[in-house]
């Protein structure tokens, strides 16, 4: 399957496809963008990936479901558009960057900054109907950001991988630990971040 995505990613994701899989989940993916409000737009499904060549990479934070409020996704997981209201998740990273570093908090959530950097900011789903978190869990895009998680342990080295809560610290047996550091915390979420992600210190 010819996909649109960054050059370098696609020469170290074409395995993935090219599976069965991958013609279900684009299948679904493509009825769902014909029938209901989905996001990101279709262009932007990629964006993480487009922003952030393979072997530009040198952060990895890992998200869940995008944000399936108008407006506010755009392909980057805890990003928003300048001029967006910062969401909660998004306010509890900048309070701690904050606090860990001295660093002013920025007024706009627009992560593209980190993202030019090295920071690869992923959601293990990459589409969601509008106002239905988790709609589009369980139809392949699990399948599909475990192998890129899989593909940037084996073949880089190096990295960092940030697992917050615990649906990200599930994905820590796909992660190579004598070769990346794996740091650990509770979600930022304006539920947990009291219990352990304020105070985690990882940015510094």
């Amino acid at each position: 399957m010819n996909v649109q995505i960054e050059d370098s990613w696609k020469a170290h994701l074409q395995p993935e496809f090219d599976k069965d899989y991958f013609y279900t989940l684009t299948n679904f993916v493509r009825e769902e963008y014909g029938k209901y409000a989905i996001y990101p737009p279709g262009k932007l499904i990629f964006n993480a990936f487009n922003l952030c060549p393979f072997d530009k990479v040198k952060v990895v934070i890992l998200g869940q479901d995008p944000y399936p409020t108008p407006g506010q996704y755009y392909g980057v997981c805890f990003s928003v558009p300048d001029g967006t209201p910062v969401p909660g998740s998004l306010a509890n990273i900048f309070q701690e960057i904050h606090q860990d570093l001295g660093k002013p908090v920025p007024a706009s959530g627009n992560l593209d900054r980190w993202v030019a950097q090295g920071v690869f900011s992923l959601n293990s789903v990459l589409t969601v109907r509008a106002y239905e978190t988790g709609s589009h869990r369980n139809v392949g895009w699990e399948t599909f950001t475990d192998a890129v998680i899989r593909k940037l342990s084996e073949e880089r080295e190096h990295l960092v991988f940030m697992l917050w809560g615990n649906y990200a610290k599930a994905k820590k047996n796909l992660i190579d630990g004598k070769k990346h550091l794996i740091l650990e915390a509770a979600h930022p979420s304006p539920r947990s971040a009291e219990h352990g992600f304020l105070g985690c210190k990882h940015f510094s």
